[in-house]
C-alpha cells in the first residue's frame, strides 16, 4: 500500500459500531446481512467528508442529532471517537454531545510515528485542521487524501433520478456521487480523454450488446446544458436515459467511475452494494473492474451478492456481524478456510455460514 491509501482505521461509538479496529488493504469487500452494519461503516467515511467541510454541524443536525450518530445514543455512550492511519501518519478526533444537540470537539489531533499526537484543537464545533497546512508536514499526508474520497450510490435510477435530466454542461471537475452530472462528466472525457472514454464504451458494449455508444451534445434550446442520450449499434437516432434499463444504467455509472483517468478517481472510492439489477455476467465483468481499479486506488464495497464475492480472494473480505445489538467488523482467517476452500468458493462457505455476515436470531 502507498502512504495515500488507509492502512488503519479505530472506530468507538458511532451508530451500530460499538468498538472497531480495522486494517484496510487495497482492496476491501464487505459482506454482512441486512442491518448488520454495513451501511453505517461507510456512513462514518461520509461524516469524515462533511468535518472537512467545515459542516460538521449541519450533519448532525440532519442526521437527527447528536443520539443518532453515538451507539445507542447519550446515555449509554459519552463519545465518539476515531483515528485514521495513513502508514506512518495520521488524523484523530473524539467527539461529545452538547445539551442543545450537537457536538463539539473534545480533542483533533495529527499523528506522526516518530512525535506521537500533534495538537489540532478543543472545544470547537467545526474542524481546526486548516489551521494547520502551514504548521506541519503531516497535512499534506492526511487532509488532501481525506478531501479526494468519494462514496457512490446508483441506487436511484427511477424517472426522477437525476441522471436522467438536463445537467450544467461544466459541471465536470469529478463524477458526482450519484451520477447526476453523468453527462456533462461523460461528454468532458470524450473530449479530453478519447481513450478512456472509449473504454468505457467497449466494456459498456460486453454488457449491453446492443449498446452503440453515447451521444454527447449540447441541448439544442440551451448550449450551457447536456443530457445523457445514447443510440443503437449501428443506428444513428438517439434515445433518452430514460430509455436504458436500470441495470444497465447502474453498470454505466460504475464502468465510469472505476474506468475514468487515474488523474481523476478518488484516492479512495467507497461503493454501496453495486450488484443491485446487474445480470451475472455485469456482475463478472465488475469485479474484474474493482480488481483493477484497486491496483492504483484504494476500493471498498459492500456487497450482499455471492456471485461477486466469487470473485475475490479471503484476504479481500471483511464480515460485518450484528452480535448483541452491536456491529463486529473483522476479517478472515486464510490458514482455518485453507481446506474448505479446496472444495467450494467463497459465496458456497458464506451460503453455509461459515464465513459469519449472516442473519443472526
Amino acid at each position: 500500500m502507498n502512504q495515500n491509501q488507509l492502512s488503519r482505521i479505530v472506530l468507538k461509538g458511532f451508530k451500530s459500531i460499538h468498538e472497531c479496529d480495522l486494517e484496510l488493504k487495497e482492496l476491501n469487500v464487505l459482506i454482512g446481512a441486512n442491518g448488520s452494519g454495513k451501511s453505517n461503516f461507510i456512513a462514518f467515511f461520509q461524516l469524515i467528508q462533511q468535518i472537512l467541510l467545515s459542516k460538521l454541524q449541519l450533519y448532525v443536525s440532519k442526521q437527527g442529532g447528536a443520539d443518532s450518530l453515538l451507539y445507542f445514543g447519550r446515555k449509554k455512550t459519552q463519545q465518539l471517537s476515531a483515528e485514521l492511519y495513513f502508514g506512518d501518519n495520521g488524523y484523530k478526533f473524539v467527539l461529545e454531545p452538547t445539551k442543545d444537540n450537537r457536538m463539539v470537539f473534545s480533542d483533533e489531533n495529527f499523528w506522526w510515528k516518530k512525535s506521537g499526537n500533534w495538537f489540532v484543537g478543543s472545544g470547537n464545533f467545526e474542524t481546526e485542521m486548516e489551521n494547520q497546512v502551514r504548521r506541519t508536514r503531516i497535512y499534506s499526508y492526511t487532509v488532501p487524501v481525506m478531501k479526494s474520497w468519494r462514496i457512490y450510490h446508483f441506487h436511484d435510477t427511477g424517472e426522477t433520478a437525476l441522471v436522467k435530466q438536463l445537467q450544467a454542461i461544466n459541471d465536470n471537475t469529478y463524477l458526482r456521487s450519484d451520477a447526476q452530472n453523468l453527462a456533462a462528466y461523460l461528454y468532458l472525457l470524450k473530449e479530453k480523454y478519447q481513450t478512456h472514454y472509449q473504454r468505457i464504451v467497449k466494456t459498456i458494449q460486453l454488457v449491453a450488446p446492443f449498446f452503440g455508444d453515447f451521444y454527447l451534445r449540447p441541448h439544442s434550446n440551451n448550449q450551457e446544458k447536456i443530457e445523457l442520450e445514447w443510440v443503437e449499434k449501428g443506428e444513428d437516432v438517439p434515445f433518452k436515459a430514460y430509455q436504458l434499463s436500470d441495470g444497465t444504467l447502474r453498470f454505466i455509472c460504475l464502468a465510469t467511475v472505476l474506468m475514468q483517468p487515474e488523474d481523476k478517481q478518488p484516492e479512495m472510492i467507497l461503493i454501496d452494494e453495486p450488484e443491485l439489477g446487474l445480470h451475472p455476467y455485469a456482475i463478472n465483468v465488475l469485479a474484474s473492474l474493482l480488481r483493477s481499479t484497486a491496483k492504483s486506488k484504494q476500493v471498498i464495497v459492500s456487497t450482499q451478492s455471492v456471485a461477486l464475492l466469487n470473485e475475490f480472494d479471503v484476504s479481500d473480505v471483511i464480515v460485518c456481524d450484528r452480535i448483541e445489538g452491536a456491529t463486529h467488523l473483522h476479517r478472515l482467517d486464510e490458514d482455518a478456510l485453507g481446506k474448505w476452500l479446496e472444495e467450494y468458493s467463497l459465496g458456497e462457505l458464506w451460503q453455509k455460514n461459515l464465513l459469519g455476515g449472516r442473519p443472526s436470531r
